[in-house]
């Protein structure tokens, strides 16, 4: 049953997530944040553990004619299909390769924007903490956790405000540790969780990762 928002914005989300990851403080995480909207929310839990805030991309590849219903995803190297979906909906292969093609297109552009020549941070051996606003099929999550792991972090983490119950059963197993303060059974759509859920910019992305470079003092590396 939907009571109503039970965070203000991805600010305070961030503060609620940044009380509970408290105990990976010592071991000096990097937070690795989804664009856009899981930015702001990994900006204060990069503030509140003095933990540098990177992003790791990745792009929803939706169905013909629903562009918000995720057959699959893509991050840096790694492509994950909802095979399910796709045999239901009778997509054809050439449809998913033009539309991997064309997000793959915009997953190098905002890599580009947000971390311009810096290098990936190294982080083998080392927690990461994978931050999104919010899970509905997680599809996307699923690609990001898969890359991360390529790289091979000590410990994967992943941590949202909120996340479909469904979704949490499935997405759990994948992880080292899952926070999530809620897991409504009826997710509806993550807006509805939050008072203001305002688009995040490429410009407001930039400008918090850029304060917690200068916060952090150092890279991740």
């Amino acid at each position: 049953m939907f009571d109503g928002p039970i965070f203000r914005d991805r600010e305070e989300a961030g503060r609620v997530l940044a009380s509970r990851l408290e105990r990976y403080r010592d071991e000096r995480p990097v937070i690795f944040a989804l664009p856009r909207g899981g930015v702001p929310v990994g900006y204060e839990i990069s503030r509140a553990l003095g933990a540098p805030l990177e992003v790791i991309v990745a792009r929803k590849l939706g169905a013909p004619g629903q562009p918000e219903f995720g057959i699959g995803a893509i991050a840096p190297g790694v492509r994950v299909l909802n095979e399910e979906a796709v045999r239901r909906l009778g997509i054809p292969e050439d449809y998913i390769e033009r539309v991997a093609e064309r997000e793959a297109r915009e997953m190098e552009r905002r890599l580009r924007r947000f971390r311009g020549d810096r290098p990936e941070p190294e982080v083998r051996d080392r927690t990461v903490i994978l931050v999104d606003d919010g899970l509905a099929t997680g599809v996307t999550a699923r690609a990001a956790i898969r890359a991360l792991r390529r790289r091979e972090p000590r410990s994967l983490v992943l941590a949202v405000p909120v996340c479909a119950a469904q979704t949490a059963e499935v997405i759990r197993p994948l992880v080292d540790d899952f926070v999530c303060p809620a897991t409504p059974p009826d997710l509806g759509a993550i807006g509805f969780w939050y008072a203001n859920f305002e688009q995040v910019s490429d410009g407001e992305v930039t400008e918090l990762l850029e304060k917690a470079r200068r916060l952090s003092g150092e890279g991740a590396g």
